[in-house]
């Protein structure tokens, strides 16, 4: 058998198309245990998630977590699942599909659009082959990952570039890592905070959660806890809040070592025992509403609050397909399309092509 992949790689006499492939992390088809675990065993065998050496973790993963922790996530899942499904897998789609309405405003311009998960479906493998079967020579990886971490960032590059290391035509690629500190992005969150104040009425403190990861991450080179340090105090800053009205934390954090602080739930806790009355949560991390914003803050750390002796928790929407959210996001990629214009010369030709066959 061929060692490389050829069918649907390359169609000659074919035009220049350009290809964009949305990748966020992953959900898992169905709120149930069963899909949970399937989910949760992509997800957590990923050398990127987790660093332990694969013959050890294989023994806690298998051993413990997926008999015992499918059951408690299907529950969480359930009490954000919506009649259309998954909130992040609908939210995710929306972007895309928005992203894509963007590009292609211009009748000049012919973008092929495909949304990826990490983990579970529709999968990174399956977005591809659609991009390919759709002429797209040139691709633009755009992970939905404000901020670079090699746990989510670096995980969509191995599984991409894998992918196309055993094609035999290789699109030209291009891979956004991050957009933590563009202009654009934080007034999109700063609008999208002074529009729920305008509604909802204001807090006593802000506060901005993003999800954790491992202090040894931060130890070893990542990025990620600076660059959402950066986030938050831009946004901060766009808003006109003093020091003394907003607060940064971690949230999601599992296992016994230490992870990125100040931890989100203690911090909750901590605000309710000052007895405020209110407090909002955004969290800058999360271009799209999931279990972790919508299950663990909205929900989870609202109880902690109150149990605490504080008031109310207000947890402010991501931007998901805000219009403003969407737009950037395609100026983002528009950026890096544009040394890819169609070429003239090239579209003609395939034209001609075509009307001769």
């Amino acid at each position: 058998m061929p060692k490389y992949q050829s069918s649907q790689s390359f169609k000659h006499g074919s035009p220049d198309r350009r290809g964009v492939l949305v990748v966020n992390l992953g959900t898992p088809d169905n709120p149930t245990p069963s899909a949970v675990r399937r989910y949760l065993a992509q997800f957590l065998w990923d050398p990127r998630v987790v660093e332990v050496p694969r013959p050890i973790w294989w023994l806690i993963l298998n051993g413990f977590i997926l008999r015992f922790r499918p059951s408690r996530s299907a529950e969480a899942y359930s009490k954000i699942w919506t009649d259309e499904g998954s909130p992040l897998l609908l939210y995710s789609q929306a972007i895309a599909d928005g992203i894509k309405e963007s590009l292609n405003a211009d009748p000049d311009d012919d973008f092929a659009v495909e949304l990826a998960m990490s983990y579970g479906s529709p999968s990174i493998p399956d977005a591809l082959d659609r991009l390919y079967q759709q002429g797209a020579s040139r691709i633009i990886v755009l992970p939905l990952y404000p901020q670079y971490s090699g746990t989510t960032t670096a995980s969509i590059f191995d599984a991409v570039t894998g992918l196309l290391s055993k094609r035999r035509y290789v699109p030209e690629l291009r891979f956004i890592n991050q957009y933590h500190d563009a202009p654009e992005f934080i007034e999109a969150h700063a609008a999208n905070i002074r529009e729920y104040w305008q509604q909802h009425g204001r807090g006593d403190k802000l506060l901005f959660s993003f999800h954790g990861v491992p202090k040894s991450t931060l130890l070893n080179g990542d990025p990620y806890h600076c660059q959402c340090q950066k986030t938050g105090r831009l946004i901060a800053e766009a808003l006109g809040l003093s020091a003394e009205e907003w607060q940064l934390s971690f949230q999601s954090r599992v296992g016994q070592a230490e992870w990125l602080r100040p931890y989100t739930d203690e911090t909750v806790v901590d605000l309710g025992r000052q007895q405020l009355k209110r407090i909002d949560v955004a969290c800058p991390g999360f271009a799209a509403d999931c279990l972790e914003t919508l299950e663990e803050i909205a929900m989870q750390n609202a109880e902690f609050f109150k149990e605490a002796g504080g008031g109310d928790l207000n947890y402010i929407p991501a931007l998901n397909a805000r219009k403003d959210h969407v737009s950037f996001l395609a100026t983002l990629v528009r950026e890096q399309a544009g040394a890819w214009q169609p070429r003239v010369a090239d579209r003609e030709r395939a034209i001609k092509l075509g009307a001769e066959q």
